[in-house]
């Protein structure tokens, strides 16, 4: 199986280790989108309901990174993150595939892996022809993107953050290096890291809520919690919903015929 792949009974849950947000503010961590503008819609919509019906807060949303790349319409999934950005609080992350996308402007080899790991599928959603990109060398590729996309894409991702601490709870695109305080962090195993994060047992500085690895489902592990659900994949886009010590996800979910529900579930102990 994929390496991204990991099954959620690959190792047991363990004990929820108490952790909350400050009182009054209501967070929402949204997995990674990955293209798929139609789950974030649903998603969007879903959240304000949610939101509003969930009573006075200070509301932060946390998008968790790659955005980008895989699904087919990466473009306006930057273009609705950024009319979002104008009513709401919304805190982005910078992903290993956001990494990939800035460095393509300028490196031909780093163009070769971004192509290779969903960056053809972003490319077509600026208006590329499939025709011209079939028949493309690398070094055209490249000058159709810095034609195509615009400035202000590529300003608004280099905008993004690496990290966001809110209560008990710190905020990454993959994970963090077991042992070593947040704030001396190196980037990259921010946005790239899988092991030994994934199989660490015992407590970091905070929760770690975080995305990059899929899972068929949420996957709380006590000292993380794991919300990439494979939107481009498994037609699922995963929030988790942070209040007080409370707990719950909302999910827009594509039925494999272009139909999208929503569903919620709450916290299980």
């Amino acid at each position: 199986m994929f390496q991204f792949f990991r099954s959620r009974k690959a190792e047991p849950r363990l004990p929820q280790i108490e952790a909350s947000v400050p009182e009054g503010q209501r967070v929402y961590a949204v997995g990674d989108i990955h293209g798929r503008s139609d789950l974030l819609i649903a998603l969007i919509e879903a959240i304000e309901i949610d939101n509003r019906e969930s009573g006075v807060a200070e509301t932060t949303v946390v998008l968790l990174g790659d955005l980008v790349d895989r699904g087919p319409d990466s473009m306006n999934v930057l273009a609705l993150a950024r009319e979002w950005q104008k009513f709401r609080t919304v805190r982005i992350l910078a992903g290993n595939h956001e990494e990939m996308f800035l460095r393509s402007f300028d490196s031909v080899d780093m163009m070769r892996h971004f192509l290779r790991h969903g960056g053809k599928e972003t490319l077509l959603s600026y208006g590329l022809d499939k025709r011209e990109y079939s028949r493309s060398d690398l070094e055209e590729l490249q000058e159709s993107m810095i034609s195509l996309v615009p400035q202000a894409d590529i300003d608004f991702i280099a905008g993004f953050e690496n990290v966001v601490t809110i209560g008990d709870y710190v905020f990454v695109h993959a994970g963090v290096e077991p042992g070593r305080p947040l704030d001396e962090q190196d980037v990259s195993k921010l946005r790239w890291i899988r092991e030994p994060f994934l199989s660490h047992r015992e407590p970091h500085d905070a929760v770690v809520v975080h995305g990059h690895t899929i899972t068929q489902a949420p996957e709380d592990q006590g000292n993380r919690i794991g919300i990439d659900t494979g939107a481009y994949c498994h037609g699922r886009l995963t929030a988790l919903v942070l209040e007080g010590s409370d707990r719950r996800y909302i999910n827009a979910v594509d039925d494999g015929e272009g139909n999208i529900s929503i569903t919620k579930e709450l916290q299980t102990q």
